[in-house]
């Protein structure tokens, strides 16, 4: 799947929330300096680490053990996933098994797989049941390159 730069453009558009699978609390981590930077230009960011305990904060935000764990009331509108290639169809099983959960409400519009994470199967997956995905990219990267500017005022 080769990425389409109208796509990274309407999703980096049209999110307000993200929810980070394997952000780190250690700053020198790509996960943790992305996620800095997506608060950084205005978007929510809820990170999602298992390892860390319950109660604990990345750049002030609560970490949760799951991506199921969040409540529906975040309105998640990405995934972004800093994990390795072969966690990816668990991962997109658990979105589209959260988008049809009538009795939370959640509807992940995307999802985003980040630099060195690569899974074409989950990607076709997830793009034949509507979501719109991004793969072996970085938001950071692509948010200046595209000229998305003033983030905040489009949300």
């Amino acid at each position: 799947m080769t990425n389409n730069p109208e796509i990274i453009r309407k999703v980096l558009s049209n999110t307000k929330t993200i929810a980070l699978i394997g952000a780190s609390i250690k700053s020198n981590r790509p996960s943790n300096y992305v996620m800095k930077y997506l608060l950084d230009v205005g978007y929510n960011v809820i990170p999602i680490n298992p390892g860390l305990k319950e109660g604990t904060t990345i750049h002030g935000q609560k970490v949760y053990e799951s991506l199921s764990s969040i409540p529906a009331c975040a309105n998640i509108d990405m995934v972004d996933i800093f994990r390795n290639s072969a966690a990816v169809p668990s991962i997109v099983d658990e979105i589209l098994q959260m988008n049809n959960d009538n009795d939370k409400h959640h509807n992940i519009k995307s999802i985003w797989m980040q630099v060195g994470v690569i899974n074409e199967d989950a990607a076709l997956k997830a793009k034949n049941s509507g979501l719109d995905v991004v793969m072996n990219a970085c938001p950071k990267i692509e948010i200046p390159k595209l000229n998305i500017n003033n983030i905040r005022s489009e949300l």
